[in-house]
């Protein structure tokens, strides 16, 4: 973000997203890795995007993927000079579109910086999208110091900034229906395969992905958080969702079954809460408040839905964080006591 010179800065790095219509086939072909996509799929998402106000004319606002992201590091390297760290300069790189991860960096490196600490705006660590992250950097970053976050979905502040958003909006929907309405907890679903027991090409890890467990365990965490107001363990479910259009099994349960299974039980309403994502983008914007509302009302059931973190001050004070060290300091310190 910045062009001061410097040896040490933070790179956040997100997913990304097309500015325009047309870009579509393009971007998808980079997601698929070259995989043919179907028209028909390329024209489903032209839709889906058309939906959250995506248009075809170049220059105009950025997607909201992209416009958070790039506050979102703006806001942290505000927060990161205030501190007085010497990590205070913050850049965004996306693996998909731009500004991609080698341009960003290709400017890191004219800006003097040496030494980068990346941190993935997916807080839980899938080994296969994660280490695709990983691998555009390093190829991006040669001869440059690459200190890579891999995981903080259990960090304090993360939960906090989500049970700050899902509280007014759990209180109102309760207050609405005249009783109890149950949280549904979601993240992003991924392919059953890059989660089981195998050796990548992204990973040399042969374990099982960590992506699930972390997933789920953001989400009991945030539950913790609203014990004080009376939230307990029967008021919220957990799911996957945006399974991928293209075919082949994705891990679940679905927020569709789990829908189903929650009018089963006799509520008449439900909050949504993704807590895999960090900011508005296609997957909030539309699965959940187009698609999951109509498919909720299909049910007879209300939807809410929290408001995204975006710019969360206690969002960026969790990056800011872990983009000093200072989380895994803390983590270290209570692996170390527990050993005691």
């Amino acid at each position: 973000m910045s062009g001061q010179t410097g040896q040490s800065a933070v790179l956040l790095l997100a997913h990304g997203t097309p500015d325009v219509l047309g870009e579509m086939a393009e971007y998808l072909d980079k997601v698929t890795g070259g995989r043919t996509i179907p028209e028909s799929v390329v024209k489903e998402l032209q839709h889906r995007y058309a939906q959250i106000g995506l248009g075809d004319t170049p220059g105009a606002e950025p997607p909201p993927l992209t416009r958070w992201t790039l506050i979102q590091a703006n806001l942290l390297e505000r927060a990161l000079d205030r501190a007085g760290d010497s990590n205070a300069r913050v850049y965004a790189g996306m693996r998909n579109w731009h500004p991609y991860i080698a341009d960003t960096i290709a400017q890191m490196r004219l800006d003097g910086v040496t030494h980068i600490k990346v941190i993935c705006l997916a807080p839980q660590n899938s080994r296969t999208s994660v280490g695709l992250y990983r691998k555009a950097v390093l190829a991006a970053a040669d001869g440059l110091e690459v200190d890579f976050v891999t995981d903080w979905a259990e960090h304090p502040l993360l939960a906090q900034a989500f049970a700050q958003r899902l509280w007014p909006v759990w209180a109102l929907a309760c207050a609405q229906s005249g009783r109890r309405v149950p949280v549904l907890f979601t993240a992003h679903s991924v392919p059953c395969r890059t989660i089981m027991t195998s050796q990548g090409a992204a990973t040399a890890e042969t374990s099982p992905d960590p992506y699930a467990v972390e997933a789920k365990r953001t989400a009991t965490l945030v539950a913790r958080r609203m014990a004080p107001v009376g939230f307990g363990d029967k008021d919220w479910y957990f799911a996957f969702q945006s399974q991928g259009i293209s075919g082949g099994p994705w891990i679940g349960p679905t927020v569709e079954d789990t829908l189903k299974a929650i009018r089963a039980e006799g509520h008449v309403g439900v909050v949504m809460q993704p807590v895999g994502f960090l900011c508005d983008h296609v997957e909030i914007l539309y699965d959940i408040d187009i698609a999951f509302a109509e498919k909720a009302r299909e049910l007879g059931l209300e939807l809410w839905r929290a408001q995204s973190l975006n710019d969360s001050d206690l969002l960026i004070s969790a990056l800011a964080e872990v983009a000093s060290g200072q989380y895994q300091a803390e983590v270290e310190e209570a692996a170390v006591l527990a050993q005691v």
